[in-house]
């Protein structure tokens, strides 16, 4: 893990999520966790890793419900779950051949084939066959029933049938091409443990136990509410200085992608009892994010909104690059989050902070992106001072399929064009 951002959690946790970070050496860094200097309001700066440590505690699950199981894809189970019966539920062919009494074959060679009587068949979906005889073998096809008695099936390629006479060449061992009862699953053993994530595997295997409904931790609600005078809907008539709502677009496609439910909110004007009546709706989700406003300009109401509001504000400002204006804190048992105004800096600090909130909400054991090391295609001038996260594409090398790395062009925090066709997230060390 990277000593600048603290996550103190083995590389294997993060095998089974999905993204990438890209870690640059973090070489001639000052102390991990030490807040930073701000010139504009002093000590007033904490680390990523200080802002991260305060947030999660906050974003808890807020309940669970039941679901059919196609509508539980990629929720995560609130409760752990037992087999029902065993699976497979009876002894099967896995092949399409012969069943037969596997010591009947003991003495069968090229020279010697051993001859058994051909009786009845067996295939999926039928009856349970009757009884095998010694000397007797029975047609069966993949997935059938295995007939009592046998314990061994052929495959029908290494015999020859005459008739109602087959012979066979060569010995099998005991239960050959048989799928036995129970071998994947003993009814009551353990299926699927609390906080899985249900892909389509375990779905399979829940239906497999006729398990129609699964309890799973809700989807939590996020309301998403844009500030500033200048903000319009898409659609609406262009007026002087004005710019589109980009950020309630680009926050809804990160809050669903994260496993939770958008609710966006009409745009806040920058008054404040515009601001307290839609922070004040707003906090009847389970997460409200705000986006503008937060930075120290005249204008800049939503952290003064929060307070009138009664929301308990713990943090203001992160040593970060972009979205040094972020600020946090809690109405009731409601996580509060003030994101930057700039679109790719409300997009990083969503990504770094809101996003494993949401994922631990939703019961994701995992809930941090994957982190690699990778080589820089090209030089990058980074200035230090804070922690950057930089926009990057990730490819892996031709020869040897190490990841290498290439910076796009545009850095800055308004550039939306900087983040399209991005996949990853460069940190590049603030001392370097």
């Amino acid at each position: 893990p990277s000593p600048e951002l603290g996550w103190n959690i083995p590389t294997s946790t993060f095998a089974r999520t999905m993204g990438t970070f890209l870690v640059s050496p973090p070489t001639g860094t000052p102390t991990p966790g030490m807040p930073r200097h701000d010139k504009e309001s002093g000590p007033t700066m904490i680390s990523v890793a200080q802002a991260l440590s305060r947030m999660l505690p906050a974003f808890s699950p807020v309940g669970t419900e039941r679901r059919m199981l196609l509508a539980a894809q990629d929720a995560h189970l609130a409760v752990s779950v037992n087999a029902r019966r065993d699976l497979p539920a009876f002894d099967n062919s896995a092949m399409d051949g012969y069943a037969l009494r596997h010591d009947a074959l003991d003495t069968a060679t090229d020279q010697h084939p051993v001859s058994l009587t051909l009786q009845g068949e067996s295939r999926a979906g039928s009856q349970m066959p009757g009884s095998l005889a010694p000397a007797v073998t029975m047609r069966i096809f993949t997935g059938a029933p295995l007939p009592e008695g046998a314990d061994a099936v052929e495959l029908q390629e290494n015999v020859e049938r005459c008739g109602t006479q087959v012979l066979f060449r060569r010995p099998v061992s005991s239960w050959a091409n048989v799928r036995r009862q129970a071998s994947d699953l003993t009814a009551g053993h353990p299926l699927l443990q609390a906080k899985t994530r249900l892909g389509p595997a375990e779905l399979a295997l829940l239906a497999s136990q006729d398990i129609a409904t699964v309890e799973v931790f809700r989807s939590p609600r996020v309301a998403v509410l844009s500030s500033g005078d200048e903000l319009r809907e898409v659609g609406e008539a262009n007026r002087p200085g004005s710019i589109v709502n980009t950020n309630a677009y680009a926050l809804a496609a990160q809050i669903r992608e994260a496993g939770a439910s958008p609710w966006i909110l009409p745009v806040a004007r920058d008054r404040m009892e515009d601001l307290l009546e839609r922070v004040a709706q707003g906090l009847q989700a389970d997460v409200l994010l705000c986006t503008g406003g937060v930075s120290v300009g005249d204008h800049d109401l939503v952290r003064q909104a929060f307070s009138e509001a009664g929301v308990k504000q713990d943090f203001y400002k992160v040593a970060m690059k972009p979205g040094k204006p972020l600020a946090f804190g809690i109405h009731g048992n409601t996580p509060v989050v003030g994101l930057p105004g700039n679109p790719i800096s409300a997009m990083v600090t969503f990504e770094l902070f809101v996003r494993p909130g949401l994922r631990r909400m939703i019961g994701d054991p995992y809930p941090f992106r994957t982190r690699v090391l990778a080589r820089l295609d090209h030089d990058h001038r980074h200035s230090p001072g804070r922690l950057e996260f930089a926009r990057a594409t990730l490819l892996r090398d031709a020869r040897d399929g190490s990841p290498r790395l290439t910076m796009h062009a545009r850095q800055g925090s308004g550039s939306l064009t900087s983040s399209v066709g991005a996949n990853a997230l460069a940190m590049l060390a603030r001392g370097r």
